[in-house]
């Protein structure tokens, strides 16, 4: 199927559940703090998952639990969201929001060509701790990018994760969910004490098992670069595309 078609046929599905949902208005005022839902890790609620994925249709930008550290999710192809996602952590314009997606195939879909190295890391890595960054798709918005034309993709190993991106019926941001310059969260308590008054909702699943980021490679060609060390190590990654 042509990368036009699924991009059209997702949007089409996403405005037919817009126009589903109760149209009472979700916006909380930001004067108020975040309501925080507790969810199970292992078996995510169904009716928390749809709360979570209404939102996310309106434009907000969710505090969820991954398998590192709690992310800020949002629609990537949602400009105000994206938009918003910089306010909320305070992140300069100039950084990218990486993108957690939920198969192979949807980050190949995100990507305007995959270079070999990309697919020998992420068989070995994903579902995991591992961020590729590739040339991204002409689909994706440019301030996504922040105007680079690079994407970050991770495919997390978070039941959370990869259920919300089915019932949000697409990738979903994954930036890590603080205020910029601060220390990563690994638990929802540590999210509402610095976002509690930006967000409107947190997913709370609570402790993550892993506290470190994800470690992040960039990719051209066959050359390849480590930005970022984090779970897995440069060995782990030399030995996979030795």
């Amino acid at each position: 199927m042509a990368l036009g078609c699924v991009v059209a046929s997702r949007a089409e599905r996403q405005l037919a559940r817009r126009a589903a949902v109760d149209s009472r208005d979700f916006a909380r005022g930001k004067e108020l703090p975040a309501e925080i839902l507790r969810i199970s890790a292992q078996s995510p609620s169904a009716d928390v998952l749809r709360y979570a994925a209404e939102r996310l249709l309106h434009g907000e930008v969710v505090a969820i639990p991954t398998d590192t550290v709690y992310g800020l999710a949002a629609d990537p192809f949602n400009l105000s969201a994206v938009e918003e996602i910089y306010r909320v952590k305070g992140r300069p314009e100039d950084r990218a929001l990486p993108i957690l997606v939920n198969s192979l195939d949807q980050a190949m879909l995100l990507s305007r060509e995959v270079p070999r190295n990309f697919l020998r890391l992420a068989e070995e890595f994903w579902p995991g701790a591992l961020t590729l960054v590739v040339d991204a798709s002409h689909r994706l918005p440019l301030k996504v990018t922040a105007n680079t034309g690079r994407i970050a993709l991770r495919w997390p190993r978070s039941e959370v994760v990869a259920r919300l991106i089915e019932e949000f019926d697409g990738p979903l941001t994954g930036t890590s969910a603080n205020l910029s310059g601060s220390e990563v969260c690994s638990d929802a308590q540590q999210v509402f004490g610095q976002l509690g008054n930006r967000l409107n909702l947190i997913l709370d699943a609570g402790e993550t098992k892993v506290t470190a980021a994800s470690t992040i490679v960039e990719l051209h060609h066959d050359k390849w670069k480590i930005l970022r060390v984090g779970v897995i190590s440069v060995k782990e990654i030399e030995d996979a595309l030795q």
